[in-house]
């Protein structure tokens, strides 16, 4: 829920005598608070780069997999840690490497570097 909509719930509590104006007052001002704090910490999570901190533990993570390869499993490691199937970045990789030949380098690279699950 949106913050005006927050508001608005709880100005109808507040005009159907379910809150006191003490109360209304008080839940407001929590509601203003508490989105203000995590407005906040948002826009200084982007300026200090908070969020690239959780892409290097995801990226720490990766691994090749055992269970989806064809190869050395470097596509069904990329599936699991972005999300999308492993046909998809098989794909991606026989693109590359017809189109631009930087497919089959960075999957031999891939391949060297990334340790196994």
């Amino acid at each position: 829920m949106s913050i005006a909509e927050e508001i608005q719930r709880l100005h109808h509590l507040h005009q159907s005598g379910a809150l006191t104006d003490a109360e209304f007052a008080l839940a407001k001002a929590k509601l203003l608070s508490s989105s203000e704090a995590e407005a906040f910490s948002q826009s200084a999570g982007q300026q200090t780069g908070l969020g690239a901190d959780t892409s290097l533990q995801q990226l720490n993570q990766f691994r090749r997999s055992k269970t989806d390869a064809w190869f050395a499993g470097i596509c069904g490691g990329l599936a699991r840690m972005t999300g999308l199937d492993s046909w998809i970045w098989r794909l991606l990789f026989v693109f590359f490497s017809c189109y631009f030949g930087a497919g089959l380098l960075a999957y031999l690279l891939a391949w060297i570097f990334i340790p196994e699950e």
